[in-house]
């Protein structure tokens, strides 16, 4: 089977393309060709840019695909281009949209596929539904072949998941440095973190498959861990107690809006992910690890890379300036 990742180098699609060639699929890479180390031996690279369709339409001339998979995808006009380009090139063109997506706040946390998407807090959000309507009408007009796939929050090696950042070393700095670190609430609202090899062994699972085609799956742990617990399990893996300081998401997002609506519109909100249908459509697929297990993973790989250890400074700015507007507003209520 021949597969077209359109991105492949980020960090969902690396496990996934390490998965399909475990199985044996063809695999090609469709980029700019800027993160070459990241593509495995073995895959085929293309190099464009997706976001020019005269030099997509030159670099794809006379290939076709059984699975082409959109990574980088995030809105409806560049759907709408998909559309055109890949209309006859594809039996399965997958779309990678978001667990963010589902209607917030919920009615119920256990979260099925038939949940409403609706999210009226984070644009980000607001573009994947809008390009999975795009989709939608495509599959229902003309039979355009869409899978939607929506992760929630998934990490690999190299990355450190937490309510305000997770694609680099500053959490992890902080809590050696013993600075505080800012979780929203009061903690104990449940999370799901999602080890990206757990979601390409459902993922691969899909491509080719003719009962995906038409339908939604989300691909996610069923281990629930509060916040509270989450930054206890990285204090442990860089062996130093986190100082949790917690403050409100409403608060946060004040201070810090364009961080408070990835919290108002998605991690704020106690989920769980009901994983029955993926289940059904991929039999094999089970998530394996629990998450005190992936982030050792990811803390040893970046023992191993110390030259990426790096902080983001405007990530530290913003626990900086949070937490004092939170001291200073704890100050003035007393």
């Amino acid at each position: 089977m021949r597969v077209l990742f359109i991105g492949g180098t980020g960090n969902i699609s690396v496990a996934c393309t390490h998965r399909a060639l475990d199985k044996n699929l063809e695999v090609f890479h469709l980029n700019r060709g800027s993160n070459p180390q990241r593509a495995p031996q073995g895959v085929t690279t293309i190099r464009a840019d997706i976001r020019n369709g005269d030099e997509s339409r030159r670099a794809l001339a006379g290939l076709k695909f059984d699975s082409v998979v959109q990574f980088i995808g995030y809105l409806p006009q560049q759907i709408e281009a998909d559309i055109a380009l890949f209309r006859g090139r594809t039996e399965q063109y997958v779309f990678i949209s978001s667990a963010s997506a589902y209607r917030k706040p919920l009615p119920h946390p256990v979260i099925t596929e038939s949940t409403p998407l609706w999210n009226p807090f984070w644009d980000y959000s607001r573009d994947k539904i809008a390009c999975e309507r795009v989709l939608k009408k495509a599959w229902e007009d003309e039979g355009f072949p869409v899978t939607v796939v929506r992760p929630s929050h998934t990490y690999d090696n190299g990355r450190i998941p937490t309510a305000l950042g997770g694609r680099d070393y500053t959490v992890a700095r902080r809590i050696l440095d013993g600075k505080p670190i800012v979780v929203h609430g009061d903690g104990q609202s449940l999370w799901t973190l999602t080890h990206s090899s757990d979601f390409a062994r459902g993922f691969i699972g899909l491509l080719g498959n003719p009962a995906a085609v038409g339908e939604a799956f989300h691909i996610t742990s069923e281990e629930s861990l509060t916040w509270d617990s989450i930054h206890q399990a990285i204090g442990l893996a860089v062996g130093a107690e986190p100082r949790i300081v917690h403050v409100t998401s409403e608060f946060i997002a004040r201070i810090c809006p364009e961080r408070g609506a990835s919290l108002l519109g998605d991690k704020a909100h106690s989920v769980i992910f009901d994983n029955s249908k993926i289940t059904r459509s991929v039999p094999e697929f089970h998530a394996t690890v629990n998450f005190a297990e992936g982030i050792r993973w990811s803390i040893d790989w970046f023992n191993a890379h110390p030259e990426a250890k790096t902080v983001d400074p405007s990530v530290d700015a913003d626990y900086e300036m949070v937490l004092a507007a939170w001291k200073k507003a704890l100050n003035a209520a007393a």
